[in-house]
């Protein structure tokens, strides 16, 4: 859901813990969606044979990794690690500028970038971290 979508159904007046419960709720009814519905979303987690370490991404379609950062979520600096709701982690590099946004559940999406860069994207937010994979 974009910012303007999450603006438009009015969830911007609910407090964190209304939004906690409101994830937990349609986390539990996403448990009900076939599996094909699900792994067609891309939020299903593939194997990545281009991944060396043998750790498992969640491709999307577009071979994007798409996952969510779990809970209330300030932005980035330099140093910053993400824990993904996929439980891959992640560390913003140094040179990755920084957001400051206050936000609960957010979708990202890790984009490789060329020669072995990877890029972290907040979903609504034009804003993009150079990261780095540590688990």
């Amino acid at each position: 859901m974009s910012s303007t979508e999450f603006k438009a159904a009015g969830l911007e007046k609910l407090s964190a813990e209304e939004l906690t419960a409101l994830n937990q709720w349609l986390r539990e009814r996403a448990a009900t969606v076939p599996s094909a519905a699900v792994s067609s979303s891309g939020f299903a987690p593939q194997p990545d044979p281009s991944d060396q370490r043998g750790l498992r991404n969640a491709p999307s379609a577009d071979g994007d990794i798409v996952s969510r950062i779990p809970g209330v979520f300030k932005g980035w600096s330099g140093g910053t690690r993400f824990v993904l709701e996929n439980g891959q982690e992640w560390e913003a590099l140094g040179d990755s500028g920084s957001l400051s946004v206050d936000l609960v559940d957010p979708v990202v999406r890790i984009k490789k970038g060329l020669i072995g860069a990877w890029y972290l994207k907040v979903d609504g937010y034009n804003t993009t971290a150079k990261v780095r994979r540590i688990k």
